[in-house]
């Protein structure tokens, strides 16, 4: 039989209240949003502190010393443009335009620039227009060569140093577009 004990102030439940057991008091309107405020202000206060940290170890951030200033580069010396008439200029054609030397060989010689031979190059698919010289004291006359050609480049090339010629224009698909008009 079930016993009956006396009624003591843990019976008593105040009105509103379906709660039976530890009779916890209900939770105050809005404190889920306390923990989620300082849920978020943890998460910023550690994404900035990061963001710190990257900075720093990257090197871009430096408190220590002013940024060095980098010193701006030198330009490029260039040999002016001269002609020289005691060198003949070999021109050669490297596309698959028939009688393109021989344009060139006479736009040069209208300038006033010798031309010694005209020929085929061993290639016939280059693209750009390039003239060669054997060492560095011609770049001047390559450049004088090259200021006539439309779209020409100046390179120093050892190459035809070996075979005796000093200045070697090698005309490409640029030249031949450049004049097709």
């Amino acid at each position: 039989m079930a016993q009956k004990f006396p009624r003591d102030r843990f019976d008593a439940i105040p009105h509103g209240i379906d709660r039976v057991g530890a009779h916890r008091a209900p939770a105050r309107r809005g404190a889920g949003w306390i923990a989620f405020g300082w849920a978020a202000l943890a998460t910023v206060v550690l994404v900035a502190v990061g963001i710190g940290a990257v900075v720093v170890f990257n090197d871009r951030l430096n408190f220590l010393a002013p940024p060095a200033s980098t010193p701006s580069p030198e330009p490029v010396v260039t040999a002016e443009p001269t002609i020289a008439p005691d060198l003949p200029v070999l021109v050669l054609n490297g596309t698959t335009t028939s009688g393109l030397a021989a344009k060139a060989q006479e736009a040069l010689v209208a300038s006033g620039v010798p031309v010694g031979s005209t020929a085929n190059a061993s290639e016939n698919d280059l693209t750009e227009t390039v003239v060669y010289y054997a060492t560095p004291d011609l770049e001047g006359a390559a450049r004088g060569v090259a200021q006539f050609l439309p779209e020409a480049d100046v390179r120093l090339s050892e190459q035809f140093a070996q075979i005796g010629t000093p200045l070697v224009v090698v005309l490409g698909a640029d030249y031949a577009t450049a004049t097709a008009g």
